[in-house]
């Protein structure tokens, strides 16, 4: 089996002393955290960054101490298993722009709504799991 690996972010911003998480919609209707491959020389950490900044339009900040992966196989690409990092990251004040060409939508959302748009239960483990990081 050959590893794909990439690096993203659970985006949360604070609102009227609730907590905001930021869920994607990929163009095939599945919604999750922004994310994306990494590149050349970059950290893990460094293309979260920048693949929130290029799908969401936002720069954010990493908070420290809170790292957690998900793995699974590649539907079309059976012999490939993606292996995706995640980090929690905050934003404040900017307005979420996402990029047309790689999403259906970005939308802000408290944790139960998220919880119900979420697909995947690897999705929902790890936006539980970063939400208890971030209380």
């Amino acid at each position: 089996m050959q590893y794909e690996v990439s690096s993203g972010a659970v985006v949360f911003t604070r609102k009227e002393n609730d907590i905001y998480f930021v869920i994607v919609k990929s163009l095939e209707g599945d919604y999750g955290f922004p994310k994306g491959h990494i590149e050349g020389a970059e950290t893990e950490e460094e293309t979260a960054l920048r693949e929130v900044y290029e799908e969401i339009g936002v720069r954010a900040q990493i908070i420290e101490s809170f790292r957690t992966t998900d793995e699974y196989i590649i539907p079309n690409k059976k012999e490939i298993i993606k292996k995706v990092i995640y980090f929690v990251a905050e934003y404040d004040n900017q307005q979420i722009c996402y990029q047309e060409d790689e999403l259906e939508g970005a939308y802000l959302m408290r944790y139960e709504e998220s919880m119900e748009v979420l697909h995947f239960d690897s999705s929902k483990r790890i936006l539980r799991e970063a939400k208890v990081f971030i209380e």
